[in-house]
């Protein structure tokens, strides 16, 4: 309950239609069933089954002012997104959404070296966009950041020269074709669920391969693990002569399985990490127990690393002691079916683990690997008891915010170190035959364990005067989630996430013969565009309006704010006649000094970012990253790498006539004290796009500052920004709209103190005394994103609770209380005063495997309870807001949805609107006006998100609490509604809709 709500990660899409049901009780549902098949490729597209399904329903946007297509920036330039779409795609394909293009001129006029100039009339015959198929998803456990990796491909290679097609293969390899809008369920149960509803479905792999042979120019995988890496995807394509991007099928088995891979490493004199083979039903302890022996470990505590020899992102890694647990544990993954060979190797002591990006930019078939700037990546030790863990870079460490890992671009080793890293780097990319890209993995060891430092290893690639290097694994197709290495590193060397994917497409259709029209219909098309731009600038002016989008802080959501700000900002990277710069807000000492509650202009700094100190997965490595930008030793070393690698790359690069040369300036972060900032930003005329959670950033300080010093900026004003902050007074503000269906929930609040100094039972018997209640929902009375919300059945729940504001810890352990629950988040400081309201019992929705209606998968829902809880993003002019369709979301465990279930890539399923089995078309409409008629009381104006629970029955609500900065992450639920939007509001159309509702209302 007082959660607030679903915002896990996934959502429908284009309009569609779907018959509305009755709802029995219980009432069973599916997610609409079919035996559909792709349609043949001259299909009109009408007929291609759209993503909005469940529910047929027209959706009004005119109240969405200003209008979607027009923005209102007055620029002198046209707000045309850099990667805009063209406006039709060919029928029967599932391509990128559309976005408005400029005219372009018949002639491109483009100046460079091999650039040639063609015929008004060879341009038009020409020049027509590449085709590319964007293929995900996968068997391995890894899909979830296939998906991520996928709709990050989407967002910066689309393009009116570039219409991208997507493809899903599930974990029982189905091939499906999909809608671009599906990309943004950022959940595999999530988006396997709604497979049979929204995609169109292959009869076999093979059918599929040929659909790509007919539809698509290149296809670019981006499934990690089994079948992307592995060569299953790559043969598949080689049999049809599909190009593709990426290394060919028998040199990805080589390079994939790392018990190979390492003995092929040392055949060709490269150091590497002692390991021992396990296969299944193989093992022979004795052996194990003689191979911990040869390389000096005890065999009854000798520290061990098992892990898969086929799987990436760290899934099933772990530590072991001794031969026998080692030998449990090698079993153990494989009897989990990660998989059935298993390597144990030597654990590496005070090594130092890096990664390294390595892009190919030769000419057609000759391989000329050119290795980006290494990362070093510093698993961090905490003090919590919490985290006493083996540091080894594990899933959570890769993929969400944590304050155990940090990363260093480039390495903070010795320059011999470095060069050596690069140089080993582009040997293995040549002798495993790798193409396009790749990521490769290895140690620094300063000082050498017993067992790698024999004689025997003294001549082999790897030792240097400071210590030795080792490469331990290649990942053929390295993740490409917005904040990943590809793109860290890439930045680093002045490509933006669109050039560097570019590049490795174009470098990709170059090694195929057959590419050769399309790849030159494409640099024509390319070359008219540019020619279009060079044109309008000189028409127009280049004056673009300034933006600067503004994250962090230091409350307990700040991760979260970390992401929203870099999605808002990558979005709105794609538009020419916005200049958007990254801001961070950070407490003035940093994020290690003591917490201040007390607000005042000194107690913050903001941080202007360069675009590479951004992609960082916590805002204290943000934070810790700007100062080491601007130690002078340092930037002497980074400039001195980044100029070698922009020399090597640049002079391999402009014998392609393709590449449009680096697009990232080298930038040092500046710090402002906010007041210093608000000055600056005014300065430049700008307008500021709020993306704090919590803290100043939704109580009103931040809307205040800016109002007096007249900057425009996004969302509500300080009073709603004030009032929505403290639950009660948003409680109060609604209070009498009691007969329009609006109500609240009762409420007593009590002060931190008191909770510490009175016994839990006495106050226990009080609340459920006064709320009329056997079960109690605690929360702080002025934060949000789940931090500090709990579910509490019994005295007992109450005081663990406590317990835990009394030691002020980060967060309560997952099951600590009495009802099952995952890890909660707790609020630091801890809170002044917490609200305890009675917890609202509703029926739950529960994923049910067993075959019905010819679906292996459906809802079943009971009905026995009146109330649902939803989440409603609300959009528009003050006054005239707008309310999306709400979402409700079935939750894979607990009673509420934690923080990484909202943003984190989420978890659960989300229904966008809710089915019509479970609510009317009449009891929809009725929540959608309640929540239209609360924004408006509550004075809210462009953006905020209402979790509520809704009564299926007649759709009036009981408000739980009102978001002024709602999270704004690629797996917010919000995209997700955006999408159900009749037209579809695409995420870069959605967050340019918020900024020109600011800039309107400064007007």
């Amino acid at each position: 309950m007082g959660t607030y709500g679903a915002n896990g990660s996934d959502k429908p899409a284009p309009a569609a239609s779907a018959t509305k049901t009755t709802r029995p009780r219980p009432t069973t549902f599916t997610s609409l069933s079919h035996s559909g098949r792709l349609p043949p490729p001259h299909t009109p597209a009408s007929l291609i089954k759209s993503d909005h399904h469940l529910r047929s329903q027209p959706h009004c946007i005119d109240r969405m002012l200003p209008s979607l297509a027009q923005p209102l920036l007055h620029s002198p330039t046209t707000a045309t997104p850099r990667r805009a779409l063209a406006a039709s795609t060919a029928p029967g394909r599932f391509a990128s959404p559309a976005r408005r293009v400029a005219a372009s001129p018949l002639r491109a006029v483009v100046s460079g070296p091999g650039v040639k100039e063609m015929t008004p009339a060879a341009a038009e015959q020409e020049a027509r966009p590449l085709r590319v198929g964007l293929v995900c998803g996968g068997p391995s456990a890894e899909r979830g950041i296939s998906l991520n990796s996928a709709r990050s491909v989407l967002d910066h290679i689309q393009g009116e020269d570039l219409l991208v097609s997507c493809y899903y293969i599930d974990c029982g390899m189905n091939a499906y074709g999909i809608s671009p809008a599906q990309l943004y369920s950022n959940t595999p149960s999530d988006f396997d669920f709604k497979l049979e509803s929204l995609a169109q479905e292959f009869r076999s792999l093979s059918e599929f391969a040929e659909h790509l042979s007919a539809n698509v120019d290149i296809v670019f995988p981006v499934i990690h693990g089994k079948f992307g890496e592995d060569g299953g995807i790559q043969e598949l394509l080689e049999k049809k002569n599909i190009p593709f991007v990426g290394t060919p099928s028998n040199e990805c088995r080589r390079a994939f399985d790392k018990h190979n891979a390492s003995l092929e490493l040392e055949a060709q004199g490269f150091l590497t990490v002692p390991n021992f083979l396990v296969e299944k039903d193989k093992l022979d302890k004795s052996k194990l127990e003689e191979w911990f022996r040869s390389v000096n470990l005890n065999k009854e505590n000798g520290k061990v690393v098992v892990k898969p020899t086929r799987a990436g992102s760290s899934i099933g890694v772990v530590v072991a002691y001794g031969a026998n647990e080692a030998a449990e544990k090698a079993e153990g993954i494989i009897a989990e079916g990660i998989d059935d060979k298993i390597i144990i190797e030597v654990f590496l002591e005070g090594g130092c683990e890096f990664t390294a990006i390595v892009i190919d930019v030769g000419t057609t078939n000759n391989s000329q690997p050119i290795v980006l700037l290494p990362t070093e990546v510093e698993l961090l030790s905490s003090s919590n008891s919490e985290i006493q863990e083996d540091t080894i870079f594990n899933y959570r460490r890769k993929y969400l915010p944590t304050q155990q890992v940090a990363y260093h671009t480039p390495p903070r080793f010795p320059t011999e170190v470095i060069d050596c890293i690069r140089e080993g780097v582009s040997l293995l990319f040549r002798h495993f035959g790798l193409r396009d890209f790749a990521r490769i993995d290895g140690w620094f060891i300063p000082t050498p364990a017993t067992s790698l430092s024999s004689s025997e290893n003294g001549g082999k690639f790897g030792n240097t005067e400071y210590g030795i290097v080792l490469f331990t694994d290649i990942n053929l197709i390295s993740g490409m989630e917005q904040t990943s290495f590809l793109f860290q590193q890439a930045s680093k060397v002045g490509f933006s996430h669109s050039r560097i994917l570019r590049t490795i497409v174009q470098h990709a259709c170059s090694r195929f013969p057959s590419l050769v029209p399309s790849n030159n219909a494409w640099t024509a098309l390319f070359r008219k565009m540019q020619s279009a731009k060079q044109a309008e600038v000189i028409q127009n002016g280049t004056c673009k309006q300034k933006a600067f989008v503004i994250f962090g802080g230091d409350t307990s959501e700040r991760q979260v704010s970390l992401m929203s700000g870099t999605n808002v900002w990558l979005n709105l990277q794609g538009f020419d006649d916005l200049d958007v710069t990254p801001c961070l807000l950070t407490p003035a000492n940093g994020y290690f000094s003591s917490h201040n509650q007390d607000f005042s202009e000194s107690s913050r700094d903001v941080w202007t970012l360069p675009y590479s100190l951004v992609l960082r997965h916590t805002t204290e490595e943000v934070c810790d990253a700007c100062f080491e930008a601007i130690e002078p030793e340092r930037v002497a070393i980074t400039s001195r790498l980044r100029g070698q690698v922009m020399k090597e790359l640049e002079q391999a690069l402009r014998k392609q006539d393709w590449f449009a040369g680096f697009d990232i300036s080298d930038e040092q972060p500046s710090k402002y004290s906010l007041q210093q900032w608000i000055n600056h930003v005014k300065e430049a005329k700008a307008v500021v796009f709020i993306a704090v959670h919590g803290g100043i950033g939704e109580d009103g300080t931040i809307q205040s500052l800016l109002e007096s010093a007249g900057v425009p900026y996004t969302g509500p004003g300080p009073i709603a920004s004030r009032t929505c902050m403290d639950k009660v007074a948003t409680s109060l503000a609604v209070d009498h709209l009691a007969s329009h269906g609006i109500h609240t929930i009762p409420k007593d609040v009590r002060a931190s103190e008191e909770l510490l100094q009175t016994s839990p039972v006495d106050i226990w018997n009080e609340l459920k005394t006064k709320l009329q209640t056997v079960t109690v929902c605690v929360k702080p009375a002025r934060d949000g994103c789940s931090t500090g919300v709990a579910r509490l059945c019994c005295p007992e729940d109450l005081e663990v609770y406590t317990n835990a504001l009394r030691r002020k810890l980060q967060r309560l352990p997952a099951n600590c209380l009495s009802r099952a629950h995952g890890v909660i988040e707790m609020p630091v400081p801890p809170p002044e005063s917490l609200i305890f309201e009675p917890y609202i019992e509703t029926d739950e929705i529960i994923i049910s495997n067993e075959a019905r209606d010819d679906s292996s998968r459906h809802l079943v829902w009971k009905g026995e309870k009146e109330w649902l809880e939803i989440t409603v993003g609300a959009v528009g002019k003050r006054g005239e807001m707008h309310s999306l369709n709400p979402s409700i979301t079935v939750k894979e465990s607990g009673d509420i949805l934690s923080l990484e279930e909202k943003f984190q890539g989420g978890t659960g399923i989300n229904l966008t609107p809710p089915p019509a089995s479970i609510m009317s078309e009449d009891a929809l409409q009725k929540c959608k006006s309640c929540i239209e008629m609360m924004a408006n009381t509550l004075g809210l104006e462009g953006f905020s998100r209402i979790d509520a629970f809704v009564n299926v029955r007649n759709g009036e609500v009981l408000l739980i609490e009102v978001n002024t900065v709602p999270g704004m992450t690629p797996s917010t639920v919000l995209i997700h509604q955006a999408l159900t939007e009749e037209p579809p509001i695409y995420p870069h159309k959605f967050f340019r809709t918020l900024l020109d509702l600011a800039f309107a209302r400064a007007n």
